[in-house]
């Protein structure tokens, strides 16, 4: 089968996780505070795993003349993610629990926050296609790892996207059926990748670099802060242990799937 076959499918499963949020809406505060505890930990070691065990070392390789400018692009990607999320995404899905619900509702029920918010899932959506298509380019065990780092940091940003829409105002129809199509975002993506590869020189490593950069920052600059607010010495060392854990995944990966 193809690479495309594989990105596509890939991204798909995705874009599926987009209708997660309707089955939160059913579990109670505890049960779901338990799982983003979880997904929170977990997603961020398997975020900076896959860039710094298995994107960064892609992206040098495939660089090949041009890799003097492979730190260039991974911080074009460092900060586009930087912009997306900070004056694009406004408002991101891990907000569950570390903002006073007030503030958080009066954020929610300002329509065009919540479209832009849209916005903001979509082009990030875009990307995580383009880049899940790029690893799979190079080979599957590069694509599976990047699949699963972004399908972790999907799940509870997924939940919150939609929690986003209903309190918006959207019905819960309306909310799974506007959160699927931005996630199918993620599917152009996968195409855009596939056709600028086959006609751009070192396009997939300089995607893949930038993806790096992305990686890093989401790790590094929003699932990682999150962990920090956790002020007990318990669930801190749990969430430590699920953070390393999603780096031996992603370490792992490279065994199981060799080339």
């Amino acid at each position: 089968m193809s690479s495309l076959f594989y990105a596509v499918s890939a991204v798909m499963v995705i874009s599926i996780l987009s209708l997660i949020g309707v089955f939160a809406l059913s579990l109670s505060e505890k049960t779901l505070d338990r799982i983003l505890f979880v997904l929170l930990s977990f997603s961020a070691g398997s975020i900076l795993g896959a860039a710094l065990l298995d994107l960064l070392p892609e992206a040098a390789e495939l660089a090949e003349e041009a890799v003097a400018f492979c730190p260039v692009y991974i911080t074009l990607g460092f900060l586009g993610f930087f912009f997306l999320e900070r004056f694009v995404y406004w408002f991101h899905g891990h907000v569950h629990g570390h903002e006073p619900k007030s503030e958080v509702d009066e954020r929610m029920t300002v329509k065009k926050f919540v479209y832009l918010n849209l916005l903001g899932d979509g082009i990030h959506n875009f990307l995580d296609g383009m880049v899940i298509a790029a690893a799979f380019f190079i080979g599957i065990p590069v694509g599976l790892t990047a699949t699963v780092a972004v399908a972790f940091h999907e799940l509870p940003q997924e939940i919150g996207d939609f929690g986003v829409l209903v309190y918006g105002s959207f019905t819960r129809y309306k909310a799974l059926i506007f959160n699927f199509i931005s996630a199918l975002t993620a599917v152009a993506g996968a195409f855009f990748s596939n056709f600028f590869s086959a006609y751009t020189e070192n396009f997939v490593g300089v995607i893949i670099a930038f993806a790096a950069g992305g990686f890093i920052y989401l790790a590094a600059s929003e699932l990682i802060p999150e962990m920090q607010e956790e002020k007990d010495f318990v669930k801190s060392l749990v969430q430590f242990l699920l953070f390393i854990f999603g780096i031996i995944l992603i370490w792992c990966l490279g065994f199981v799937f060799p080339e």
